[in-house]
C-alpha cells in the first residue's frame, strides 16, 4: 500500500501515487506510464476497460483518472470525454454520483436495462412502446 505522505490524490476508491492508479481495495493497478494508453480509433483504452469492471464506480475512477493525468503531465483531448461517454454512458439526471450510468461491461454481458435505468438515462418516465406493426 502507499503511504499517506506519498500519495498526491486519493477518493474512497483510488490512490495516485509517483508510480501510477491504484484501486485501493482491489490493488488493480495503472502504471504512470500506460495512463495514455489509446486504441486504434483514437479512444483512450483505460476509461472503456475500467467500464468492464463491475466493482468499478464511474465517478470515482473518472475523478482519479483526470488526476493522474495531472500528476503525469499528460493533455486531455476530446477522445478522452468520448471515451468516457461510450464506456460508461452519458450521466443523466441528478440523485446518486453514479445515477444514469449503465457501464459497457453490462451492456456486452448482456444485463437487462430495467425500466428505471431507461427511464434515467433517457427521461422517459414509462417504458417505451414498439411501434404498431413492426
Amino acid at each position: 500500500m502507499v503511504e499517506a505522505q506519498t500519495v498526491p490524490f486519493r477518493n474512497d476508491d483510488w490512490s495516485v501515487s509517483a508510480d501510477g492508479l491504484e484501486h485501493r481495495a482491489t490493488g488493480y493497478f495503472i502504471d504512470g506510464e500506460a495512463l495514455a494508453a489509446r486504441r486504434g480509433e483514437g479512444l483512450w483504452d483505460w476509461p472503456l476497460q475500467m467500464a468492464e469492471k463491475r466493482w468499478c464506480r464511474p465517478s470515482l475512477f473518472r475523478e482519479a483518472f483526470l488526476a493522474a493525468l495531472d500528476r503525469f503531465g499528460i493533455e486531455r483531448d476530446a477522445a478522452l470525454t468520448e471515451s468516457f461517454a461510450l464506456g460508461y454512458g452519458i450521466r443523466a439526471g441528478q440523485g446518486t454520483p453514479d445515477a444514469g450510468f449503465v457501464a459497457l461491461g453490462d451492456l456486452l454481458r448482456g444485463r437487462p436495462i430495467t425500466a428505471a435505468e431507461t427511464a434515467r438515462t433517457t427521461g422517459h418516465r414509462r417504458p417505451v412502446r414498439a411501434m404498431a406493426g413492426g
